[in-house]
């Protein structure tokens, strides 16, 4: 009887404890089910129009906080790409084609603070843009322009990320991501999961980045021909960048900018979109 008793003791704590384990199991659930919730319900909360891009946006920025991220972020930039470029001509000829670009296109409406910079870093083919209308063009991608119209190109790309709001579309995103990851980890205790889910935040990330740069190649394409500029300017800019990669790159797959052939390929669809008759001749070029 001892020996059953003890058994029956044995086995009874034994049951208990598939009991504690389902309980905690669902309330690990139930938090990581409220996480998940609160992480879709601010995401879509978010949802604002762009009037220029005619999409609702998810934002994770007002306007204003935008701008301020952006200036904050110019002393970095600088620091990080050799500053200024001390050639005030060179300096005076990329604002002047950034604000040619802001003023007679529908960019010149959405209130940002553009700036154009042009850095004085010789070796990185570089341009970038900050939240807020704060926009930089390396010297090194520069002196491999040869014509306004392929600056004009660059330039008018950049502006379409300013126009667009990607960074705080992509904060608003990565913020999503993050809170989808760890809504994960918190249900399943389980790390290989939750690695998993990182891997497909970061390509469903990188896809809607790649999503970005031809919003901003269509975006660029629009505001040159507005701007009086040839569009086909910007195909000259592809095949710029492609032979300053030197054809060494990772596959599309994994990277948030596509490739300079196929994004000419895309770019080339919106012209003739844009111009179903042809490009008039009268663009600068």
């Amino acid at each position: 009887m001892a020996y059953y008793g003890g058994n029956s003791l044995f086995g009874s704590a034994f049951g208990r404890r598939p009991s504690r384990n389902r309980s905690f199991n669902g309330t690990r659930l139930i938090f990581g089910l409220v996480i998940a919730a609160f992480s879709l319900y601010s995401y879509f909360g978010s949802a604002e129009f762009n009037p220029v891009t005619g999409e609702t946006q998810y934002l994770s920025l007002t306007p204003r906080q935008e701008i301020a991220l952006g200036l904050n972020a110019v002393p970095e930039m600088m620091g990080q790409f050799g500053g200024l470029h001390p050639d005030k001509n060179l300096q005076r000829r990329v604002d002047d084609i950034g604000m040619r670009l802001v003023k007679e296109t529908a960019a010149r409406e959405t209130g940002w603070a553009y700036e154009f910079h042009l850095l004085g870093d010789s070796k990185t083919v570089n341009a970038f843009a900050l939240p807020g209308g704060q926009i930089f063009i390396t010297y090194a991608l520069y002196e491999n322009l040869k014509t306004e119209g392929q600056l004009a190109g660059v330039l008018g790309h950049e502006i379409g990320h300013v126009v667009a709001r990607h960074s705080a579309q992509q904060i608003a995103k990565s913020q999503l991501t993050s809170g989808l990851t760890g809504a994960v980890v918190v249900a399943s205790g389980d790390r290989g999961a939750a690695q998993a889910a990182m891997i497909i935040g970061q390509l469903v990330n990188m896809k809607y980045g790649r999503g970005d740069e031809l919003q901003s190649d269509s975006l660029g394409v629009r505001f040159m021909s507005e701007a009086g500029y040839d569009p086909r300017s910007m195909i000259e800019v592809m095949q710029i960048l492609a032979e300053a990669s030197g054809g060494a790159r990772q596959p599309e797959f994994f990277s948030t900018h596509p490739d300079p052939g196929n994004r000419s390929a895309r770019i080339e669809q919106m012209i003739a979109e844009l111009f179903p008759r042809g490009v008039p001749e009268d663009l600068k070029k």
